[in-house]
């Protein structure tokens, strides 16, 4: 994001004076199969008989997970452990990272660890546990109380998720300040990280997450594991970057790393994610736009100017022609920062307008993280749930101020973009790795991103030979309950080379695991080895129809949790 946009949007409300009526008819429910009720299980929710980790280290992580203990949590969450550990091994460490770490049941996760990275810059990774990929689900606009989510990563490997510090460049540092004053005003840092954030490029953040990682593999036993790596947005500068750091050590007893995965994102200058694309992206959605013909003439007008038309005619091609020309930064040029032009105009048609899923529309939702869209909104009464002093308790957590996002110091992330030589690099040496963007958000642009992947050169070539064409496919299965209700089918397309992945995600935006969770269910079964290609139509292997070793599909304790949830709603 930008920050003259936001400057923008904060004036846009009182500039609509008013609003076109609409004529209401009856309403009309659509059809739709009826959703079959799950046979009650006669086992209560239990914990498991015993613990999965043993080591004397990690007792003083051990987080209560009985129904209740969290608060707002009814269900059993199982074994998990969280709090805060240095980033070094020195003995006056101050800086500490915040994790809370899931062991899985699934035996076939034995040998392998998987880290979950949030981006921002600045954005806690307890937004992907509490509304993406985590055990615990609390969507924007849903019941009052936080839901048991099928979807969860820790059923098919050992998950943790770690507030990451960053690095800001110093736009970014406005924007967040713009969208988070209070917590610009009370903290320095990532969430509950402890400690002010004093790299200035990712090489040092790589260096100093791996002396946390390296603390963390030594309180759980966790030595001589696989270690895949995954994030979005801004992690798309992370994950690659302490992947790296990982794969330099040679160092397999810590730092085994296998494969990475990244969510829309942040691979190339913001010029080629977001400015070039911008105008085609548009055009594609023009019904989730609305924008009249003056103005949609005006943006082609300068896209042609600026030279965005011929750059994507040029260089949007399989195979690619050649190495990129380094985009201008034209966005700086008077007329050629189209993106922000869109991004400001679109909010006077769609006053609730997400940039990180354009297909929203008002009114807003109630996000209990604050944070359900392009601005802030905290209804009076409410309270962000990581914030709330008895939530901090249960989870280990300090005991202090906590925002979703939160803004840095005062430094240029000195690091090239990561497309340029670190992915390429890591694509030869691991694996599998794997790049998903979803086709409905506009804070960074699919085409962009697939750009970014036709100017790199891995495996003795450039770019993909061909152009991605292949389905992406989500096996058919049965939805437990009206909260975990995910798509099924063809969602998308794909395409593999040379150990690159790369799926363009439809119906979703920004957040892929938390706008379609089936489909990142379906993705990490790839980057874990579980299949052999997202194109398969083999069912998942740790659901109905296909069970693993341990619960022949779902767990009993999982029935029992989603059997009493779709009971609330009946």
């Amino acid at each position: 994001m930008k920050l003259t946009s936001l400057l923008a949007v904060t004036g846009l409300a009182s500039s609509v004076a008013a609003r076109s009526m609409q004529s209401v008819g009856k309403r009309v429910e659509p059809k739709r199969p009826r959703l079959e009720r799950p046979q009650r299980t006669a086992q209560p929710v239990r914990r498991q008989s015993s613990s999965t980790i043993t080591t004397e280290a990690s007792k003083k992580f051990a987080v209560n997970g009985t129904a209740g203990a969290i608060p707002d949590v009814n269900f059993d969450i199982g074994e998990s452990y969280a709090g805060l550990l240095p980033i070094s091994d020195k003995a006056n460490e101050t800086s500490e990272l915040y994790f809370w770490f899931f062991p899985s049941e699934n035996e076939e996760a034995d040998d392998e660890i998987t880290i979950w990275l949030n981006g921002g810059p600045g954005c806690s990774s307890l937004e992907g546990f509490l509304q993406e990929n985590g055990p615990i689900s609390w969507q924007y606009g849903s019941a009052p109380f936080a839901v048991y989510n099928p979807w969860n990563w820790a059923n098919l490997t050992n998950m943790v998720w770690i507030e990451q510090p960053y690095v800001l460049m110093f736009s970014h540092l406005l924007l967040q300040y713009l969208l988070h004053p209070g917590a610009y005003e009370e903290k320095i840092g990532t969430g509950f990280t402890q400690g002010n954030a004093t790299a200035t490029s990712q090489e040092e953040t790589a260096e100093e997450f791996l002396g946390f990682f390296k603390n963390f593999v030594n309180t759980f036993g966790l030595q001589n594991r696989k270690v895949y790596i995954t994030g979005e947005s801004y992690a798309g500068r992370y994950v690659p970057y302490i992947a790296n750091a990982m794969v330099d050590t040679n160092d397999t007893e810590y730092y085994n790393v296998k494969g990475i995965m990244f969510y829309d994102p942040s691979v190339a200058e913001d010029v080629l994610l977001e400015d070039i694309p911008a105008v085609p992206f548009v055009d594609r959605w023009s019904g989730l736009f609305n924008f009249n013909e003056s103005f949609s003439k005006n943006i082609h007008d300068r896209a042609e100017a600026c030279g965005y038309t011929d750059y994507i005619s040029e260089h949007l091609t399989f195979p690619p022609k050649g190495k990129f020309p380094t985009p201008a930064n034209n966005s700086k040029a008077e007329g050629c920062n189209l993106w922000e032009d869109i991004y400001t105009n679109v909010f006077y048609s769609n006053p609730c307008f997400d940039v990180y899923a354009i297909g929203t529309t008002c009114p807003l939702l109630w996000d209990v993280l604050g944070f359900p869209g392009s601005f802030d909104y905290l209804p009076e009464g409410e309270q962000i749930y990581f914030n709330r002093t008895d939530v901090q308790k249960a989870i280990n957590a300090p005991i202090q101020p906590w925002a979703e996002c939160s803004p840095g110091v005062l430094e240029t992330d000195t690091s090239a973009p990561s497309s340029w030589q670190v992915i390429p690099k890591l694509i030869d040496a691991l694996d599998r790795t794997v790049i998903v963007h979803g086709e409905l958000d506009f804070i960074l642009l699919y085409n962009g991103t697939l750009m970014a992947i036709q100017n790199m050169t891995w495996g003795g070539l450039q770019g993909f030979q061909s152009a991605p064409s292949d389905p992406f496919f989500v096996p058919y299965h049965e939805d437990i309950s009206l909260t975990s209700l995910s798509a099924k089918g063809i969602m998308g397309t794909t395409h593999t080379e040379r150990k690159l992945t790369w799926v363009s995600q439809a119906l979703s935006g920004h957040m892929v695991p938390q706008y379609q969770p089936s489909s990142a269910y379906r993705q990490l079964e790839f980057l874990l080895g579980r299949i052999e290609s997202l194109s398969s139509e083999e069912p998942f292997t740790t659901l109905p129809g296909r069970g693993n070793s341990t619960s022949g599909g779902y767990g009993k304790r999982d029935v029992a949790i989603m059997s009493q949830d779709v009971n609330r709603w009946y």
